[in-house]
């Protein structure tokens, strides 16, 4: 439940209880307050009808006194009385609305005969047509009947009346002020919370955007900052938290920016010198016949590992150039072509493994680098061949779908280890544990092809089991970079002539 609601349905729960109360409180008071007022009407009333009876007179039917001495003047309609003599004689009258006289009934007799004498006043039932009635007996002496006892008693229903009326008045009360609550309730809360709903949207807008920029939280903040509230405090601590944040990652990007420009101007000046040692070790070898034998082999593992060593530092600098937004040149390419190179090359390199092709009959073109595309194409392919035992099959496809061009290299390789997946496309990250390898791996081959396709638009995903590995290459058919001139970006730093010559490129792999 969200907080509005809940401080909307607490709200309208105390107004409700407190009306309850209220009326509850009220109803009581009422029906005290007049239970009071029929009392001090019974006490004059009875006090009235036992002079009255003390002077009655006998009634010509029979040993009893007459109506008169059982309703003197001044007694209210409704006012009952009756009297028990001696030897079991009762008898009693009710006044009724036209002042007219009704004789009570043995069963309304017998159960006055059973209210108490000489103590407060009581509420007896007496059933039928008269109901409850507020009752109270004497003890008096008559000139007919002798030693009797007097009963008298007052009707209970205006108070009843009064309490229902009241009552009703109470419940139409509550649920009005159930409606008003509920609706002032709302509108109150609503506006209380306004600002902390800002706070709120202005972190789910943080949450959903991009952070690869540092300035990107520059413009973001609470409008609600007034330190004299509590939603104003959480707003000034969340616009300090997005100050510190858009502070750390300014600071981080630079850091980044030193780095691969640290690792750009390294790789680019190590290629000369790694030229120069491969030529002079190459030269030395080839005059072998006036050497000593292990001379010989030391320098051709010079040799060796320098061509390795010119491997990693051209990937290194492949690296740093995409990660600054260069080195992408987008035109038309035919990825069938290149994807048709890359697995004959593949089957001169590799003659003990089965690759194939699963190409639609029809040539597939995308926006791209054709020859960055193609790297990623021969690292993809040189990844599983190189990670997989001979015999392994190892397929190429392409596929088209809605927005996008598939390109996926599934082996049959003995699997990756799932714990490695999620570092699979980190710099320098190797698995040799969970996958053979026959030759050395620099780790950055599918951090190329990871960087390669991110710089086209694109994502690359993978799933592997035993039996089953796939890299899927997910490039969009117009990258939105090839839109914004990925020339021109190629063009604003060095010249790539400069640097892409090598005395001998050699594909990079994992």
């Amino acid at each position: 439940m969200t907080l509005r609601r809940r401080l909307v349905l607490s709200i309208v729960a105390l107004v409700v209880a407190v009306s309850a109360v209220i009326g509850a409180g009220s109803i009581i008071a009422l029906a005290s307050i007049q239970t009071g007022t029929i009392d001090s009407q019974l006490s004059k009333a009875t006090e009235r009808a036992s002079t009255k009876f003390g002077e009655g007179q006998q009634n010509p039917n029979g040993q009893r006194p007459n109506d008169d001495a059982l309703a003197p003047l001044g007694q209210a309609a409704g006012t009952l009385t009756a009297y028990y003599g001696t030897g079991g004689v009762a008898a009693g009258i009710v006044i009724n609305e036209d002042s007219s006289r009704s004789q009570l009934t043995a069963d309304e007799l017998q159960r006055l005969g059973q209210v108490k004498v000489g103590v407060e006043p009581a509420t007896a039932d007496l059933g039928g047509a008269l109901g409850k009635y507020r009752v109270a007996a004497v003890q008096v002496d008559n000139p007919v009947v002798g030693n009797a006892v007097l009963v008298v008693g007052l009707p209970m229903s205006p108070v009843y009346e009064s309490v229902w009326s009241l009552l009703l008045v109470v419940v139409v009360v509550v649920g009005l002020a159930l409606v008003a609550g509920s609706v002032v309730a709302a509108v109150v809360v609503r506006r209380s919370l306004r600002p902390l709903e800002r706070v709120a949207e202005t972190a789910s807008a943080v949450a959903r955007m991009p952070l690869e920029r540092s300035d990107a939280l520059q413009d973001v903040r609470v409008p609600d900052a007034d330190p004299r509230t509590e939603v104003g405090r959480v707003g000034a601590a969340f616009n300090r938290m997005l100050g510190h944040i858009g502070g750390a990652m300014q600071a981080r990007e630079h850091s980044e920016q030193k780095v691969r420009q640290f690792v750009a101007d390294a790789s680019h000046e190590l290629r000369t010198p790694l030229a120069s040692v491969r030529g002079y070790a190459e030269l030395t070898r080839r005059m072998g016949a006036d050497l000593p034998e292990d001379v010989v082999y030391a320098m051709s593992r010079i040799e060796s590992e320098s061509k390795r060593m010119t491997s990693m530092v051209e990937d290194l600098l492949l690296l740093a150039r995409l990660d600054e937004g260069r080195e992408i040149q987008f035109e038309d390419v035919d990825l069938t072509g290149l994807v048709l190179d890359a697995v004959n090359d593949a089957h001169a390199a590799s003659p003990g493994h089965v690759i194939e092709v699963d190409v639609p009959d029809e040539p597939v073109e995308v926006l791209g680098d054709a020859a960055r595309l193609h790297q990623v194409i021969v690292n993809l392919v040189t990844n599983a061949r190189t990670h997989t035992p001979e015999g392994t099959r190892i397929t190429v496809g392409i596929a088209r779908t809605a927005d996008s061009v598939d390109l996926t290299v599934r082996d049959t390789g003995q699997g990756i280890d799932p714990e490695f997946l999620p570092k699979l496309f980190e710099r320098f990250a190797r698995a040799d544990s969970s996958r053979s390898r026959t030759v050395g791996s620099t780790g950055l081959g599918l951090a190329i092809v990871d960087a390669v396709v991110q710089a086209h638009g694109g994502r690359v995903d993978v799933t592997s089991e035993p039996g089953d590995t796939v890299f899927t290459v997910h490039l969009p058919v117009a990258p939105p970079s090839a839109t914004d001139g990925g020339a021109a970006d190629a063009s604003a730093g060095d010249d790539p002539a400069d640097w892409s010559e090598t005395p001998e490129a050699a594909p990079a792999t994992t």
